[in-house]
């Protein structure tokens, strides 16, 4: 047995991850081509790399069937309901920094803030008889973060594709939606909403507190608390079973 560790697959988050773990003494490396879902770790004895999708990471940790993975926050909270009894946060990695954020039209000139946002909902039902649409990817965190607020007046459509472009093809009023930037939802003539975001988002690595953690994963997981100059079993491995 082995402590499986998943990394996003490709792209900028695996590269970085890699970096991160790498100037840590970790060196996690893809084998052969950009095609291949294998990997190989130096440094840490009983180590195992398994390259998924950010988005396939989170399910696979609250399943328990990988012991420790990099993804964002947003992905671990919206997928994952119940995520701090299944998983626990180690460290937050300092990239893929990106907020969740509430975004109307800019021609809205009366809308700034949440509560701007409540008053034309509800003028809206009244005036088109149906909710004002929000698309997003993110059901989970912005119907709390809405109620949070006290507003009610807002259906949430599903976007799957350039949420962004939603409210130019007349299929929502609203969106929320990751940016790192905002350069895309100024260029779709979109701002955000004044205030703090739905959620703050990086990369950060987890550790699954459902998967099996037998001598083997224990010793491998202190190890990488040497290296990462802390103690990993805390959240993750019972009293009991240490």
């Amino acid at each position: 047995m082995s402590l499986k560790l998943g990394v996003p697959s490709k792209g900028r988050l695996m590269d970085k991850t890699f970096d991160w773990f790498g100037k840590r003494g970790l060196h996690l490396s893809r084998a052969g081509s950009d095609r291949e879902y294998a990997g190989a770790v130096e440094g840490v004895d009983g180590i195992s790399l398994v390259l998924l999708s950010a988005g396939e990471i989170p399910r696979e940790l609250a399943a328990g069937r990988i012991h420790m993975g990099v993804t964002g926050t947003d992905l671990v909270q919206e997928k994952i309901a119940d995520w701090r009894m299944r998983i626990t946060r180690i460290d937050e990695m300092g990239f893929g920094h990106a907020d969740l954020v509430l975004a109307v039209p800019k021609s809205w000139v009366d809308v700034e803030t949440l509560d701007d946002l409540d008053a034309v909902a509800a003028q809206f039902r009244r005036t088109h008889g149906h909710r004002l649409r929000i698309a997003t990817k993110y059901h989970a965190l912005v119907h709390a973060h809405l109620r949070g607020y006290g507003v009610a007046d807002y259906q949430l459509v599903d976007s799957q594709g350039a949420t962004e472009g939603t409210v130019a093809n007349l299929t929502a009023e609203a969106i929320a939606d990751i940016t790192s930037t905002g350069e895309t939802l100024r260029a779709n003539h979109l701002k955000v909403l004044k205030g703090a975001p739905v959620l703050r988002s990086q990369a950060t690595l987890f550790a699954s507190r459902t998967a099996e953690w037998g001598a083997a994963e224990q010793a491998a997981l202190r190890a990488l608390g040497t290296l990462l100059e802390r103690d990993l079993t805390e959240g993750v491995i019972h009293e009991g079973d240490r």
